[in-house]
């Protein structure tokens, strides 16, 4: 079985975990990455752990505007789902862009 075609040969089963609970927990869990040196340096971890800090610094502004409305229920809803399909990719060792999410956290050199 070959690896997808944007898969890092250097991934281990921890890095994919790590990135996994990154998205289904975050903004959480980026944050803790973040202060730990032996995960925030690992090339895999650190891309997805941008993404996965920027996305959720965003839904959560997003769900904060619309929890004023019902709209606000399906948004929280929407953004589990989102972050849990996201987190599985990730665990399958998958490198994936968020359209605007990945350009933003390349720009600022975080990723």
């Amino acid at each position: 079985m070959t690896p997808p075609v944007n898969t890092p040969t250097d991934v281990t089963s921890d890095d994919r975990l790590w990135t996994l609970l990154g998205y289904i927990f975050s903004p959480i869990i980026p944050i803790v990455i973040l202060f730990m040196d032996d995960k925030k340096n690992r090339p895999f971890i650190k891309a997805h752990n941008a993404q996965a800090l920027a996305l959720g610094v965003v839904e959560w502004v997003i769900n904060i505007i619309l929890s004023f409305v019902v709209v606000g229920c399906v948004t929280s809803v929407l953004t589990i789902i989102l972050n849990i399909y996201l987190g599985i990719k990730a665990n399958r060792g998958e490198v994936f862009e968020i359209p605007v999410i990945t350009n933003f956290v390349r720009n600022q050199g975080w990723m």
